[in-house]
């Protein structure tokens, strides 16, 4: 049989036509058309890190619900952190393992009145929608995917809480770390999150598709500025923040990730456990996430070798960025263990070029 040659097109957000009138310059993402930017890269950086608020539009990342008398037992043995301790109106990290203790996704668990409404990356949406539904036959375990129906929105930056207290009020920007607010927006209603993806203060907000626009709208009124992805992947590598398919995926097991919040090595059985509690209790994995610090600003592939002052290949980088606050370029990469101590000098192989650097501590930024 001939290939047709088909081509899927990307999926749209909610948001396509409000990104359109904007003059944002599209990009396909993990499938999904995405706003790169609205004309001005470091003016949308700048909202952010500066003082005021970037507003970007993440619909494209996969939103399941998650329902049933027997919701959490089944989620309990899936993930990486404990499903009995979440409280509704309240949210956690955790990691979808392999059985071999390797990364399948990093995602958010929000209890809600309705359910477990899971946040994951685009690049493991499909992924993890089918690990959870392969369970829906053993008992009462329901998935329902809301990706198409729930539009997701982020607001970071110094003035984020500010502006959502002006937009949906007191209780939704007075949200602790790992606490969820429901909010009236129109006829429909708002779940409010704390959650930071640059180091900076930061809301994300799940809301109905077809309110999306008004709420984008209320929050650029209040103050906030229209972000792109390119933007977005600077702030979230200065955060230290790993993204799936590019600093993290099947390859790692899961503490290699720093997603060392993600995990309980107390709630007993799941997926993958014995190989994550093992590597706990031996004492350290062979080689973990970091950031690495150049002196200027130097161009550094993904995937260019890191050596140690001996010539010794002790690692790889994963994304690199130019820092703009920093002045110089930064990047995430995997070092082996007995180089991971902050402050250690080592060379970076990029093509033709070498370059010094130094293992650093994550994030590289911190909110003031």
């Amino acid at each position: 049989m001939e290939a047709t040659g088909e081509v899927r097109a990307a999926k749209e957000s909610p948001l396509g036509e409000v990104h359109q009138r904007l003059g944002a310059v599209m990009s396909e993402r993990d499938g999904w058309s995405v706003p790169a930017s609205y004309g001005d890269v470091l003016f949308e950086y700048a909202a952010v890190r500066e003082g005021g608020a970037g507003l970007i539009d993440l619909s494209s990342r996969g939103r399941l619900l998650v329902s049933g008398s027997e919701a959490v037992p089944f989620l309990n043995g899936l993930i990486t952190n404990d499903m009995k301790t979440l409280a509704t109106n309240h949210w956690m990290p955790a990691v979808f393992p392999t059985v071999q203790g390797r990364l399948i996704a990093s995602v958010r668990v929000i209890h809600r009145d309705d359910g477990y409404l899971i946040d994951t990356e685009a690049a493991t949406h499909e992924r993890v929608l089918q690990t959870v539904s392969r369970f829906t036959l053993a008992g009462d375990f329901r998935v329902t995917d809301l990706t198409a129906e729930i539009a997701q929105l982020s607001l970071q930056g110094a003035r984020a809480g500010e502006i959502v207290r002006s937009v949906l009020g007191e209780t939704a920007a007075s949200l602790g770390l790992s606490e969820a607010a429901v909010a009236p927006w129109q006829e429909s209603q708002a779940t409010i999150i704390w959650a930071s993806h640059t180091a900076e203060n930061g809301f994300d907000l799940f809301v109905e598709a077809n309110a999306a626009a008004t709420l984008w709208e209320a929050l650029t009124k209040a103050g906030a500025r229209p972000m792109g992805f390119d933007a977005f992947e600077i702030l979230r590598i200065e955060a230290g923040q790993p993204r799936y398919g590019v600093d993290m995926d099947e390859t790692n097991v899961v503490t290699e990730t720093n997603l060392d919040d993600a995990i309980s090595y107390t709630k007993g059985c799941y997926i993958g456990q014995e190989i994550v509690a093992r590597i706990k209790y031996r004492g350290h994995v062979a080689k973990k996430l970091t950031g690495l610090m150049f002196e200027r600003a130097v161009n550094v592939r993904q995937g260019a070798a890191v050596r140690s002052l001996e010539d010794k290949e002790i690692g790889r980088i994963t994304s690199a960025t130019l820092s703009p606050h920093l002045g110089r370029s930064v990047a995430l990469g995997y070092v082996k263990y007995d180089y991971l101590a902050p402050g250690t000098n080592v060379k970076v192989v990029s093509g033709d070029k070498e370059f010094a650097a130094q293992v650093t501590e994550l994030p590289f930024m911190r909110a003031s």
